[in-house]
């Protein structure tokens, strides 16, 4: 028997069992046996008193006699019925649906354990279903059972619980010939790790639960090494192969700008970012890195400096947005920030004339354009570039892999890649999915920035909400509403754009309002923008198109209508539309009465805190690193074991330990590192074609 023998062939299974199993659990091979690990341990090392009993407790054991058993009711509601007694009380045994096997089989008057959960009705305890163990049987079993996930469909076909219990018995009796050491001795023992083939022994069948979590342990830093190493692998195959135009200079168009156009002083956060991305750039290998910073912490300014440094060393730039309104809100930054200092800057989209087309096709070529800012329309075979020096790419989850491999091909050398996100990813997410970039964190705000006040109201409080932007209004200031929907639907029960327009326009009718929703063409969204961001509308009506890229600094109330309808990174970014001018600056999440615990969680978590950083490891923990990533690319993490939300420790300790491997062994030549080798040749390099490993 290997680790790849069809389950078929395993005794009690054969061909039957087999294909339901396979189509149930996605079990066919004996090594995804070993990998059904349980979803939790029953704990039968302590037995309960019957007076101690309360109605709040999971399975409990309790150990007594059963001194009667009769049969009650008809038909349907025929059950059996056992009365069971210890010292302090009895408690009613009840099974239905039960054979006169059972009734004959129940050891009355005996001393048994029964072990089940608790039931409370009309002040009487009772149990359904029990299992029961004479005192025999308990002295040769397991005070902690592990339980495995399973269906009815399985239950029905007799594979149970204790059917798995007993296949996995027999595969870990040979646990020591199926599995071979794949962690070197001296990181396992550095690290305390227990044995691969003694981990797996023990996660399937546990003396204790101290034991068991240094199983578990062993298992998940396992799952998040070869996770690293992989990734590893790619980035030192990058760094080998990614040649790159090293900018060697930092010169006049650089140093002009910081010191006579600079509009306001870095942070330190920023000055630290800059360095990293400077002494990226200088070497002559292709810069891979990714740029995280909360909303309105000042990336932009950050990309334009190193656009800055591509042109001092005779290179252009282009930054690509996801959408119309963002590639214009950053040209738009970008133009304001430069004009001054005679830098010229183009906007390429789908909704750019021909004729400035042709313009700036002509100019990319020649190289009178520098930089250029655009959407998807800049991967077109007619834009070609003199010298793409410098690409960077905003929100680039939003982007296909072939569709950035586009932009790479635009130049002979590829050009250094930047990749920037308002969003916030969790630490061990950077630490795991993004782990082949190099990654900057801007940690810091702006000086002078007010932290938002956030609050939650409900339909009730309507009428103070509007006439609190009323009073925001008169001071100056300008408002968004948010609605989820942009017309009213049959099956979802929230608030929706085109309804409430029409009352905001009668409560605000002294005001100027305007609307802004996905189906309106980009001429029109543009001409909503333009006459929302010039102050002529005080209040702006939208969906979520305004949840990225829109920056008036005027504008210091967000109304979120519905607010149970978003996630929390959408909510995040959403209240980061306000707040970027020196005025304090509010975000009103409205919502129904009635909201899930999920919704409350993400109520309360917006209202406790503004750092996006808290709030994406608690948007992880609700919807999990996959939904995170986008379903493309949460296979990827398709961890048995580990846990992105809570195993951050281990998932650094694999990281450090992968690094000082690789800065030893790169190749992984070393005695001491056959057997690691040996299995990420044989499991990895199929899925990933990184390193010189061979």
């Amino acid at each position: 028997m290997s680790l790849d023998t069809p389950v078929e062939y395993l005794k009690s299974i054969g061909p039957e069992r087999a294909k339901l199993i396979r189509n149930v659990l996605g079990i066919a091979t004996v090594a995804d046996f070993l990998n059904f690990f349980p979803l939790r341990y029953l704990d039968k090392s302590k037995v309960y008193r019957i007076t101690d009993l309360t109605d709040n407790l999971p399975e409990v054991q309790l150990k007594g006699r059963i001194i009667e058993v009769r049969e009650l009711g008809e038909g349907r509601s025929k059950r059996l019925s056992a009365k069971f007694q210890d010292e302090t009380g009895t408690i009613e045994l009840v099974w239905f649906k039960y054979s006169k096997w059972l009734r004959e089989q129940l050891p009355v008057n005996r001393t048994v354990f029964v072990f089940g959960k608790v039931n409370l009705f009309n002040s009487q305890f009772s149990m359904s279903h029990p299992e029961i163990e004479t005192e025999d049987i308990k002295e040769r079993t397991s005070a902690v059972v592990p339980i495995y996930p399973g269906s009815e469909k399985l239950s029905k076909r007799g594979l149970n619980q204790k059917f798995f219990q007993n296949i996995l018995r027999g595969l870990c009796s040979q646990i020591h010939l199926l599995l071979s050491e794949n962690i070197p001795d001296s990181l396992r023992q550095r690290l305390k790790l227990l044995s691969r083939a003694d981990a797996y022994l023990i996660i399937h069948f546990p003396a204790n639960h101290r034991i068991c979590e240094q199983a578990s342990r062993r298992i998940k830093f396992e799952e998040a090494f070869f996770f690293q190493l992989s990734y590893a692998l790619k980035k030192q195959h990058h760094q080998a192969n990614a040649v790159g135009n090293p900018f060697t200079l930092v010169g006049d168009y650089f140093t002009t700008f910081y010191k006579d156009y600079l509009p306001f002083p870095l942070t330190n956060a920023q000055k630290r970012v800059i360095r990293e991305i400077r002494m990226d750039m200088r070497r002559p290998v292709q810069m891979n890195r990714l740029l995280q910073g909360d909303v309105g912490s000042g990336k932009t300014i950050v990309a334009l400096l190193a656009m800055l440094i591509a042109m001092d060393n005779g290179f252009q730039s282009v930054m690509m947005a996801p959408t119309e309104i963002l590639a214009q809100q950053h040209f738009n930054s970008l133009k304001e920030l430069t004009e001054p200092a005679g830098i010229r800057i183009s906007l390429l989209t789908g909704s750019t004339k021909k004729s400035d087309r042709k313009l700036i096709h002509d100019s990319l070529l020649t190289g009178e354009l520098s930089i250029l800012v655009g959407t998807h329309a800049v991967l077109e075979d007619v834009v070609k570039f003199k010298n793409l020096g410098l690409a960077i790419i905003d929100e680039q989850h939003r982007f296909g892999v072939a569709q950035r491999a586009r932009l790479w091909a635009k130049n002979r050398i590829p050009p250094h890649i930047l990749v920037m996100t308002a969003t916030p990813i969790p630490r061990t997410l950077a630490m795991s999915f993004y782990s082949d970039l190099d990654v900057s964190v801007i940690d810091e705000m702006p000086l002078g920035r007010k932290p938002i006040i956030t609050a939650h109201r409900r339909e009730k409080d309507r009428l103070s909400v509007f006439r609190f932007a009323r009073e925001e209004i008169a001071k100056g200031r300008q408002v968004y509403f948010v609605y989820p929907l942009i017309e009213e639907s049959e099956t979802l029960d929230y608030k929706n754009l085109m309804e409430n327009f029409d009352h905001i326009m009668q409560f605000f009718e002294e005001c100027n309002v305007t609307m802004l929703h996905g189906r309106m063409k980009p001429n029109e969204k543009e001409e909503a923008m333009q006459y929302f961001a010039s102050g002529k509308a005080q209040i702006m009506v939208a969906t979520t198109v305004i949840e990225v890229g829109v920056n008036v600094p005027n504008a210091s109330v967000m109304i979120i209508e519905s607010a149970e309808r978003f996630g929390l990174s959408q909510l995040h970014q959403l209240r980061g539309r306000v707040g970027r001018g020196a005025e304090q600056s509010f975000c009103i999440l409205m919502t129904s009465d009635k909201l899930t615990k999920e919704s409350r969680t993400r109520i309360k978590t917006m209202t406790e805190t503004n750092d996006g950083f808290k709030i994406s490891e608690v948007d992880m923990q609700l919807r999990g690193p996959g939904d995170l990533l986008g379903t493309q690319q949460s296979g990827i993490l398709d961890f048995k074991k580990l846990d992105l939300t809570t195993d951050a420790n281990i998932i650094q300790a694999s990281k450090d330990a992968v690094a000082a491997i690789l800065q030893q062994d790169p190749f992984l030549a070393l005695p001491e590192h056959q057997n690691l080798k040996n299995y990420y040749l044989l499991h990895f390099r199929s899925k990933t074609s990184w390193g010189k490993i061979s």
